[in-house]
């Protein structure tokens, strides 16, 4: 068993919104890809892409990167006028989209519509198989028209193939303030759903639900966690389950600007038991890891993936 990690980099310039690969052995000591360098551009749509998520779908045999359609090196300064509210409200309504059938060799990047025209940008893709329904869940966060574009919240799409979607409900929305950056886990037949919390508080939660779509209850616990770090400067949740059971969580640190930001990791026993604990010095990064995925593969793909960039 080994892992990969499809991320991107903080950078000022465009080549650090593209696709990089971080790969490990274990979950804990991580390498570079490529010479720190990206493995697939952006071409369409923004031409930038962050926030990624990567799954395999056993209907078509292939594994799917998708990346919310965004360059902040070349839109921030251009079409959005320096504004975060026009990204929220005009950003692109598209997915980036690759796949492959080796982690190799991959496909022309194409653009997967998931909003209608009331939603505002589609940020930070995640995906996850509903057992039950035998399906994709493809879930994500925006800002709509209903609320003026005000508080996001998190909506899903379903998908057997990645050729067809659904169209897009709401999956969890938080009361109290907006709610980004999902990423969800099956755990003893449970689903666990972190998600960042944009107040109340400015931090990580983490929700519990017997299925894919909830409803979804607070646990506790996590939020005792997370007390331990600072409000309002961590975000886009990753988590994966290492071989000796253990759940690694990593979190987004962006409280310092350009290349001091990167994933803090955090272990714990179960997602059950929402304790965590930061584990900075059993862990090893070439260099800050910005939000992306982590998914298994096999030793032999571990291989090919590193002699194809060596």
């Amino acid at each position: 068993m080994a892992y990969l990690f499809v991320h991107f980099r903080e950078k000022t310039s465009p080549d650090g919104e593209q696709v990089y690969f971080g790969l490990s052995r274990d979950g804990f000591t991580w390498e570079e890809v490529n010479h720190g360098q990206p493995v697939l551009w952006a071409y369409y749509g923004d031409k930038g892409v962050r926030d990624f998520t990567i799954t395999k779908c056993e209907e078509t045999g292939k594994y799917y990167i998708l990346a919310t359609d965004l360059s902040l090196s070349y839109g921030m300064r251009n079409q959005y006028h320096n504004s975060w509210e026009e990204i929220g409200r005009n950003g692109s309504k598209y997915f980036s989209l690759w796949e492959s059938t080796d982690l190799v060799s991959w496909s022309e990047q194409r653009l997967v519509k998931l909003g209608d025209d009331d939603f505002g940008c589609l940020w930070a893709p995640d995906i996850i198989f509903d057992r039950k329904e035998g399906d994709y869940v493809i879930h994500w966060s925006s800002s709509h028209k209903s609320n003026d574009y005000g508080n996001k919240a998190i909506y899903y799409s379903r998908t057997k193939d990645f050729e067809t979607f659904s169209g897009p409900e709401i999956l969890y929305r938080k009361e109290d303030s907006g709610v980004i950056d999902s990423a969800m886990y099956e755990e003893d037949g449970k689903y666990y759903l972190f998600v960042k919390s944009e107040g109340n508080p400015e931090r990580i939660i983490l929700l519990k639900a017997e299925s894919v779509t909830g409803p979804f209850e607070r646990i506790k616990a996590f939020d005792e966690s997370m007390k331990v770090i600072q409000a309002g400067l961590y975000e886009a949740p990753t988590a994966v389950r290492v071989e000796d059971g253990k759940w690694c969580l990593f979190l987004d640190y962006y409280g310092v600007p350009g290349a001091g930001q990167g994933y803090i990791p955090f272990v714990a026993d179960s997602l059950a038991s929402g304790r965590f604990v930061r584990s900075d010095k059993d862990f090893r990064f070439p260099y800050g890891y910005k939000h992306g995925t982590i998914i298994k593969i096999s030793q032999e793909e571990y291989e090919r993936i590193r002699a194809s960039y060596a």
